[in-house]
């Protein structure tokens, strides 16, 4: 297999798609290569690199755990593909873990002359590329949710989402959600989902108020 340049690898990347020749050029003379064995982390959940990381050759595991350290596997990466650029875009942890499967040589671009071939923070193109970032990462939370939760988990991390926090140590979620559309989110049918929501009342998690809404207790974290 022919081996890629730098530039050839830049210009793969489809958020370096519009770079023009002089911004490609000054993208690939900043990268550096770097090596990680096998089994070895390119980046953890959790946790901020500072860098995209682009396959040069080899193969990676996308993977999320949850606290038991049970895992699933998100994705695999092959040559051209790029790890990071989420975190890179809004500053947030990782949202899952990238694992070389095989020894994988990488170009690591850094947080600085990544942020120059963005838009500006004030345009209209970062607001939207921030937006999808946050999809991204919701859908990986929903991926999670249902590979490695059971359906009290999953119906305590959707009550979760919705919920706002009060100050006063509780959280609220002021529109009514009918059991059917909590169905629908979580993957379960309806007759399921108000046994739980049944359960989790009668054991003090969540409490429905007469206008509908729903007083979430902090400790509901603990379910699933």
């Amino acid at each position: 297999m022919t081996m890629l340049s730098s530039l050839d690898l830049i210009r793969r990347v489809p958020l370096f798609a519009m770079l023009t020749e002089t911004q490609a050029n000054a993208v690939a003379n900043a990268v550096v290569k770097r090596r990680f064995k096998r089994g070895e982390t390119i980046v953890e959940q959790g946790k901020k690199s500072n860098a995209l990381f682009i396959l040069l050759n080899g193969r990676a595991r996308v993977i999320t755990a949850d606290g038991r350290g049970r895992e699933v596997i998100l994705a695999t990466l092959q040559p051209g593909d790029h790890i990071g650029e989420m975190s890179l875009i809004d500053n947030e942890p990782h949202s899952a873990t990238v694992r070389a499967e095989v020894q994988t040589d990488v170009l690591m671009l850094g947080r600085v002359e990544f942020a120059r071939c963005l838009p500006e923070n004030t345009s209209m193109t970062y607001a939207i590329m921030r937006g999808l970032v946050q999809r991204l990462r919701h859908a990986d939370r929903k991926i999670e949710s249902l590979a490695l939760m059971d359906v009290y988990g999953r119906v305590a991390r959707a009550l979760l989402e919705f919920a706002a926090d009060t100050g006063n140590g509780e959280l609220l979620i002021r529109d009514k959600i009918s059991r059917q559309d909590l169905a629908k989110m979580v993957g379960a049918s309806r007759e399921m989902v108000s046994r739980v929501m049944k359960d989790l009342e009668e054991r003090g998690f969540i409490q429905t108020q007469d206008n509908g809404s729903i007083v979430v207790k902090v400790r509901l974290n603990d379910v699933g």
